[in-house]
């Protein structure tokens, strides 16, 4: 039997204001500016005015907001009620924004739009939510409602590699330092505790490369990290940039995944 999906009723008001990633520059800024995260994958969109643009799993709907000033007409959904109504909230609080806002409630695994109508598809922070067999189900549908020469965005994190197989050192080191009560033994607890009940299905840059070519897409995949924003011992930071930089050890220690992916022809 598949394993169920993550219930709606988990993603609470209070998990988009105080867990969900880019809240705090959200409750800041009142949606205004996005997250360093957030600000990145959507760089990679390269969103233009006149495109007709999904965010699949819209969350508080600031990547709407964002996409409409752009001039492109920006359509949002999520499975959960507390999602769109802080989305709807969003779009009645946006003023001077040239393109359309729409938000609905619905499953990615069954979108509510005709085939071959978007030119982007916006997947941000959401496939770690998503079991196997629905984020299969969901790319399906996207490569569907994607536009012959569209292209769908993804970003996910944490890279898996890292939580398996790097994160058990870095504990270990920090330990060493005198800083393991900041490193619980469960990667999934740190820093957001709620992770552990939501992240089902954390990918790897390999993982994610194939569920999209599962899915009919050809994709460009790969991995980056935040900054740290600490000042540590030159030979901490020495261990560190060859561990972010080179090969085969960047593909563990790297912390997000994105994507570009496109139908195959």
């Amino acid at each position: 039997m598949p394993e169920k999906p993550v219930p709606s009723a988990r993603y609470t008001e209070e998990y988009f204001l105080t867990a969900c990633e880019g809240y705090d520059e959200f409750v800041r800024s009142e949606g205004e500016h996005l997250s360093r995260r957030l600000r990145a994958a959507f760089a990679v969109a390269a969103v233009e005015a006149g495109m007709t643009v999904l965010d699949v799993g819209c969350g508080r709907g600031e990547i709407l907001r964002h996409c409409a000033k752009l001039g492109a007409n920006a359509y949002g959904v999520d499975y959960a009620v507390a999602a769109v109504q802080l989305s709807k909230d969003i779009v009645r609080n946006t003023s001077g924004a040239r393109g359309r806002i729409g938000v609905a409630q619905a499953d990615a695994k069954r979108l509510p739009f005709p085939s071959g109508y978007f030119d982007r598809v916006l997947l941000f922070d959401v496939v770690e939510h998503l079991q196997p067999w629905e984020l299969h189900q969901a790319l399906c549908e996207i490569h569907r409602v994607l536009k012959p020469d569209g292209r769908l965005i993804v970003h996910t994190a944490p890279n898996v590699w890292y939580d398996r197989y790097a994160y058990p050192l870095v504990r270990t080191f920090r330990r060493l330092l005198g800083q393991g009560a900041r490193y619980p033994a469960n990667p999934r607890a740190f820093l957001v505790h709620v992770n552990q009940e939501v992240h089902v299905n954390e990918q790897s840059m390999l993982s994610l490369r194939r569920a999209l070519a599962k899915a009919g897409f050809r994709s460009r995949v790969w991995l980056d990290s935040p900054p740290q924003g600490r000042q540590n011992p030159l030979w901490i930071d020495l261990l560190r940039s060859a561990a972010f930089r080179l090969p085969p050890f960047r593909w563990f220690f790297e912390r997000e995944v994105f994507a570009v992916a496109a139908k195959r022809r």
